[in-house]
């Protein structure tokens, strides 16, 4: 069973408005045992595409993860990379800066933690903080150490998209595919959660009252949404749109896109030359003697 996940892909330039994007689609799967025999179908294919992106070592892969609390990137990453080797992969949460972070550019951070060749890089959470919270709670521009002149609304949160679209077109000619994916959770789906987090004693630590203080920034964080998700989505470097409210179908969706990112690579183990050849030859002489 393939995902069309081109429904989820929003297009370069669009006009992105959330309502148009439901926050939850049919099952892809009727039954759990079909969910769970698909998603480790997807597991074992990824983990066979990581294998040979490791060995070919000719691009790098990263993945970012954005969503409002609770809207399952931290569970996304764990089932659907729960195949991939570690040594292959790396995983990197940004939270608040830190003082050293806030004295550079606002890229500098997530910069020093891109993938190399062969390897799978993860952002929960990324760069793109800094056209959402720091949108909605622009007093943190403050601490960035910004002249008033670069703090001017009016053309602040356009220059940083378009730094953050310049990067990734670096990356892309450098051999890193960029992929997005905004985790699309309804409201009351975040509602449900939360009392989930209070009612269970295993889940006590994911909460606090700051969760609550952001949710009543909803309204403006949709609206930091919408338009960086339009700003930014582009042919190479796309967003994905992903209805989060069923998470078992979200890791389905999540799956399938990471597996075309791979498959798109065409990649290949590398060739062995004539002259290695000769070398394991005589290796194995050594060895049977």
């Amino acid at each position: 069973m393939k995902i069309d996940i081109r429904k989820f892909r929003v297009r370069p330039e669009e006009s992105v408005k959330l309502a148009d994007y439901p926050t939850d689609v049919k099952p892809v799967c009727k039954t759990k045992g079909e969910y769970q025999r698909l998603l480790q179908d997807h597991v074992d294919r990824l983990s066979d595409l990581q294998r040979l992106h490791y060995a070919s070592s000719r691009y790098a892969l990263l993945l970012i993860f954005q969503g409002m609390d609770s809207a399952g990137k931290d569970g996304a990453i764990r089932h659907v990379m729960s195949g991939i080797n570690p040594e292959g992969c790396e995983v990197f949460s940004f939270r608040e800066p830190s003082v050293e972070e806030l004295s550079h550019d606002f890229l500098w951070r997530t910069v020093c933690r891109l993938p190399r060749r062969g390897r799978i890089g993860i952002f929960n959470r990324s760069y793109y903080e800094e056209v959402l919270v720091v949108r909605v709670h622009p007093r943190m521009l403050v601490s960035e150490g910004l002249s008033e002149a670069m703090r001017d609304p009016k053309t602040l949160w356009a220059n940083r998209c378009r730094s953050m679209v310049d990067m990734e077109r670096h990356l892309y000619d450098c051999g890193t595919r960029v992929v997005k994916i905004f985790l699309h959770m309804s409201k009351e789906e975040q509602r449900k959660r939360f009392l989930d987090r209070i009612d269970e004693a295993q889940k006590n630590w994911k909460f606090s009252l700051a969760d609550i203080h952001e949710r009543k920034y909803w309204k403006r964080y949709m609206d930091a949404y919408e338009y960086c998700l339009g700003a930014t989505s582009t042919q190479i470097a796309p967003w994905y749109v992903v209805p989060a409210d069923d998470k078992k179908n979200a890791r389905l969706i999540v799956s399938q896109i990471v597996l075309e990112a791979l498959e798109s690579l065409h990649l290949a183990y590398p060739k062995t030359t004539a002259r290695r050849q000769a070398e394991l030859q005589l290796i194995r002489k050594q060895l049977t003697k």
